[in-house]
C-alpha cells in the first residue's frame, strides 16, 4: 500500500482554502447588503423629513378649510348634526401634540440632529436637499464603505477606529455632502494601510460565517420594518425618482386646497 503522508495535510489546506474563499465572498455579501440596507434607510428618513416639512403647511391648510367649510355648512343649515361636525371638524385643526410629534425628525438613535441643535442655539435650519442623495455621493459612500468596513479589521482597535470613522461617512451620505464623502476619502487613503485578516482555523472560519448569517438575517429584520413603514410604503411607489413622488403628492394636495377654496367661497357667497 503506497499511503501518501502529505495528503491529508494537502487535503486539510485545501479545505481551509476553500472556507476562507467562502468567508470573504460572505463578508464582500454583506458589506453590499448593508451598503444597500443604509443608503435606503437615509431615503426613508430624508423622505419623511421633507415630507413633513414641505407638506406639513398644506396639511395644515386642507384641514384649516376643511374646518371652515363646515363651519359655513353649519352656519346655513342649523341643523344639530352639522354643527357637531363642525366643532369636530375644528378640533382637529390644532390637536394637542404628541410628545414625538414635538420632536418629530429631530431625535434619532443617537440623539439630537443637526437641525435640532441648531434650533435651540438660534442658528439656521438646514433641511435634506432631496430624498436620494446625488449619484456621486452614492458612488463616493459605496466606495467608502468597502474600503473601511469594520468587518474587515484584524483586531479590535482597528475595529473601532473603522467604525468610528463610519459614523462621520453615514452622517455625510445622509447629507447629501459630496465634499465631506470626498474629504473623507482622502483621509482614509492617507491612514494606516489596514493588514489583511488572516483566517487559518477552520473552527474560525465556520464561526465566522455563522456570524456572518447572523448579522445578514438581523438586516432583512431591518429592511422589512422599513419597508413595512408608512414612508417605506410610499417610497416603493417610486423607486427611481422617490424625489418626484413629493412633487406628484404636492401637486394633488394643492389641487385639493384650490377645490376647497373655491367651495368654501360658494358656500360664503350663497351660489
Amino acid at each position: 500500500m503506497n499511503a501518501n503522508p502529505e495528503a491529508g495535510p494537502t487535503a486539510e489546506r485545501g479545505g481551509t482554502a476553500r472556507l476562507e474563499q467562502a468567508v470573504r465572498a460572505a463578508e464582500t455579501a454583506l458589506i453590499e447588503y448593508e451598503i444597500a440596507v443604509e443608503s435606503f434607510r437615509v431615503e426613508v428618513e430624508n423622505f419623511s423629513r421633507l415630507h413633513h416639512q414641505r407638506l406639513g403647511p398644506v396639511y395644515s391648510r386642507l384641514d384649516e378649510l376643511e374646518a371652515q367649510i363646515a363651519e359655513a355648512v353649519a352656519e346655513r343649515s342649523e341643523d344639530p348634526e352639522d354643527a357637531r361636525t363642525a366643532r369636530e371638524k375644528r378640533a382637529a385643526v390644532l390637536p394637542m401634540p404628541e410628545v414625538e410629534e414635538l420632536f418629530f425628525g429631530w431625535v434619532d438613535s443617537e440623539g439630537m440632529r443637526p437641525e435640532a441643535t441648531a434650533m435651540l442655539n438660534e442658528q439656521s435650519v438646514t433641511p435634506p436637499g432631496r430624498v436620494r442623495p446625488s449619484e456621486d455621493a452614492r458612488r463616493a459612500y459605496r466606495e467608502l464603505v468597502r474600503a473601511a468596513h469594520p468587518d474587515l479589521a484584524r483586531d479590535e482597535p482597528e475595529r473601532k477606529r473603522r467604525e468610528e470613522f463610519l459614523v462621520r461617512v453615514n452622517r455625510a451620505y445622509a447629507d447629501g455632502d459630496e465634499a465631506a464623502l470626498t474629504a473623507l476619502a482622502e483621509e482614509w487613503a492617507a491612514g494606516p494601510s489596514p493588514e489583511p485578516t488572516e483566517l487559518t482555523r477552520a473552527e474560525e472560519l465556520y464561526a465566522r460565517l455563522e456570524w456572518l448569517a447572523q448579522r445578514k438575517e438581523q438586516l432583512t429584520a431591518i429592511v422589512s420594518e422599513l419597508e413595512e413603514s408608512a414612508i417605506g410604503s410610499m417610497l416603493r411607489m417610486a423607486p427611481d425618482d422617490p424625489d418626484a413622488l413629493l412633487d406628484e403628492i404636492a401637486e394633488k394636495l394643492l389641487a385639493q386646497v384650490s377645490q376647497r377654496e373655491t367651495e368654501l367661497e360658494r358656500l360664503r357667497t350663497g351660489d
